[in-house]
């Protein structure tokens, strides 16, 4: 497989990824009139707020400046704002943190760096034993501040793919001011520069693989318009070195209602060219994934009788990985369940698809979930969740079948393989926990060695705090897990500063993290945190996911209301003093729980979030989220989703707490228009709302460090003020 490497500050682009403690295009179509509350707008009425749908329009722009002005003139004029910022400040940017290691080329390491003279950052390399030393001495590869400096950008590091097996020539993404939406160019490693007349593809949400050093697959929006309702490319088309973008030839066309679609490259694990493959996103979980077996210019695909829930994890000494997000019944009338992990031989299949019959790697109970699968060169590795604490499976298959053992790892704690190497079997591991900084280790996948390497500083007092797990009843009886941080002596008075956080979709898991921000502005004075791992997340596999799709979201809802009642039952706290926090999918919950039980929180947190769940196709990549959200033109769908729509269910004579709206202008993905208009929604009814948004950062809200800094200063004085000035 071609070389992947990504910021170690990137999310990612899953449309609805978001970070434990904050969060992941541009308006494609303008939002539709929207059908507002009967309090406010009538239904036939045009939309009082539709000049904020224009991104970067004059007017919108200066209403953004004016509310940005007005929340950092309020909340900075608080002593603690300066103090915050300066701590922030000096955590992000310390220089005794740990600079997160990437396997390269022949054993060399690499690594993104933002500190306070680097703040676009640096890509740089050295070797292992300079690495592992303590002391590296590095090369700097790509200097991303001299580079926007000299063209008078902000650009943002996206990473990129290097053809194997040299690696020295790399498609690098470069994002402005952190948008989905890049610029691809060719980058040579070894002279640390890029290539004149190399491939250089303009600015567009795209996706490119390479075929050889003188070809690219590259999936774009060739014409104008063709792109799906999601916003994203559906036709790959061959570029050859030397061609310009009208001369490329279409090999592949997905469909206009697909969410994304393209033509890639499968490798094995040296780099060898395997086969090519297609992908079409038929909705954002069914996807159609098709075979090439006669090479680049084979038209004839092979389509296996998986479902289309099934996603294809990886290539294995010759075995396709798959993952079952449904049950499957094979041809022999094996019964595979949902959540399963399985494998099968994969050109064997592909010349008799009517008899694939897999054998089961790994089958998660009901506690369980299966977080990722990477690969080194021997080995496959599977990281598990149990009981929302990790462990990581290394895998092997031989004659005698697969077989497999648990790397001695820490125990009760979170796991993230970092990093896989394509020529050893050596892993980087980093381990943490709400109150144990990170340590990384170094693991062989073969024999189980496990080597640690560093442990980051703490960089907040733990002295006298402790992780407790909870369980809350949900409505209809189900147990919802959650974790609350808080001082061991703890007065169970309802009096204890509480931020209750959550995600609860497109089953992404929330676990345990080390976070010092939340530790030195909030748990060292004596605030709590709670993490709540409710339906629609990935916690316990992909039926806690399917609990909450579409018209069962419901529950999402009512296992967060449940876990609120539960801390306030326990008397850890009250509604004075009990804030809730969450962005994009988080975000659309904390909309929903501001306008469904504004009486049971004095303080939330909005961050880059869906509002607007009767127009949210219309608006950036939206239209790609119905098969977790569903259809609003659906009759049923439709009115389960204006039920829930926080823009929609905002009532005159409400008591509101004060709401803080945080968005991004280069959120190309969710964008900042639902933020944008629900703030606005606020003024219009004469109620108090603090807004802010980054004019740059993307889905993540900050495109460095200095403007994470500042967004964090901003919410822990919000918080501050609201839940702990009131004790």
């Amino acid at each position: 497989m071609a070389a992947t490497f990504v910021n170690q500050l990137d999310d990612g682009n899953d449309p609805a990824t978001v970070t434990t403690m904050g969060a992941s295009g541009q308006m494609t179509t303008v939002a539709k009139a929207i059908d507002s509350n009967p309090n406010q707008v009538p239904e036939h009425a045009a939309d009082p707020r539709a000049y904020l749908n224009e991104i970067d329009g004059d007017r919108a722009m200066t209403w953004v400046k004016t509310r940005n002005l007005s929340t950092v003139d309020k909340l900075s004029k608080d002593p603690r704002y300066s103090e915050y910022l300066a701590d922030i400040l000096n955590i992000l940017q310390a220089t005794d943190r740990i600079a997160s290691p990437r396997y390269a080329h022949s054993g060399m390491i690499d690594n993104f760096w933002q500190d306070g003279t680097h703040v676009q950052g640096l890509w740089r390399r050295t070797t292992w034993e300079s690495y592992r030393s303590g002391d590296p001495q590095w090369r700097t590869i790509l200097d991303m501040d001299a580079l926007s400096k000299a063209e008078g950008k902000t650009w943002v590091f996206r990473g990129g793919d290097c053809l194997p097996p040299a690696n020295n020539l790399c498609l690098i993404r470069l994002s402005d001011g952190g948008k989905d939406a890049d610029v691809v160019r060719e980058f040579d490693v070894a002279k640390g520069e890029f290539i004149k007349d190399g491939f250089v593809l303009p600015e567009c949400k795209q996706w490119v693989a390479w075929v050889d050093e003188n070809t690219i697959y590259v999936t774009r929006e060739w014409t104008p318009g063709e792109v799906t309702a999601s916003g994203y490319a559906y036709v790959t088309k061959v570029l050859k070195r030397g061609q310009s973008l009208d001369q490329a030839v279409e090999i592949f066309r997905g469909d206009k209602k697909d969410v994304s679609a393209r033509r890639g490259v499968l490798r094995d694990i040296d780099g060898n060219y395997v086969m090519d493959t297609s992908y079409r996103g038929l909705d954002f979980f069914n996807t159609e994934r098709a075979f090439y077996p006669n090479g680049h210019t084979d038209t004839q695909k092979v389509i296996l009788p998986l479902p289309t829930k099934a996603t294809f994890d990886g290539y294995y000494k010759g075995q396709a990985i798959y993952r079952l997000k449904s049950d499957w019944t094979s041809a022999k009338g094996t019964v595979f369940q949902n959540g399963a992990i399985i494998a099968f031989d994969l050109k064997a299949a592909l010349a008799d698809p009517a008899h694939v019959e897999p054998l089961v790697l790994f089958m998660p109970n009901e506690h369980q979930s299966v977080k990722g699968i990477t690969q080194t060169k021997n080995r496959l590795v599977l990281s598990i969740l149990s009981n929302v604490s990790s462990e990581v499976r290394s895998f092997d298959f031989g004659k005698g079948g697969w077989s497999s053992f648990k790397v001695a790892l820490p125990e009760n704690s979170t796991l993230s393989v970092t990093s896989s190497d394509n020529e050893s079997d050596q892993l980087f591991v980093f381990s943490n926990g709400f109150l144990e900084p990170s340590t990384l280790f170094r693991a062989d996948a073969a024999s189980g060695t496990v080597e640690k390497i560093r442990s980051a500083p703490e960089r907040f007092d733990a002295e006298g705090l402790q992780v407790q797990q909870f369980f809350a009843t949900s409505k209809d009886a189900t147990k919802v897990p959650y974790f609350l941080v808080a001082r061991r002596d703890v007065k169970l008075d309802g009096t204890n500063p509480t931020i209750l956080y959550a995600y609860g979709g497109f089953g992404i898991p929330v676990l345990p993290n080390y976070s010092p921000v939340l530790g030195k502005l909030w748990l060292e004075k004596g605030g709590a945190f709670a993490l709540a791992n409710i339906r629609g997340g990935g916690e316990f596999g992909p039926k806690w996911h399917e609990a909450a799709l579409k018209t069962h979201r419901r529950r999402a809802f009512d296992d967060f209301q449940a876990v609120a009642q539960d801390l306030i039952a326990r008397k850890v706290t009250s509604t004075p003093h009990l804030g809730i926090m969450g962005g994009s999918n988080g975000g659309l919950l904390m909309g929903v729980q501001l306008t469904e039980r504004p009486d049971l929180w004095n303080a939330v947190v909005i961050q880059v979030p869906l509002l607007d769940m009767v127009n949210f196709t219309h608006m950036s990549a939206g239209a790609s989220w119905q098969g977790e959200y569903g259809n609003p033109d659906d009759p049923v769908e439709g009115a389960f989703l204006r039920s829930i729509s926080p823009y929609h269910n905002v009532r005159a004579g409400v008591a509101y707490p004060e709401p803080f709206f945080e968005t991004s202008t280069k959120d190309d993905r969710v964008g900042p228009v639902h933020a944008r208009k629900m703030a606005a929604l606020f003024e219009d009814m004469g109620l108090p709302v603090y807004y802010y948004e980054n004019i740059e950062g993307g889905h993540a809200g900050a495109a460095n460090l200095q403007e994470q800094a500042r967004r964090y200063a901003l919410e822990y004085t919000y918080l501050s003020q609201k839940l702990m000035d009131n004790t």
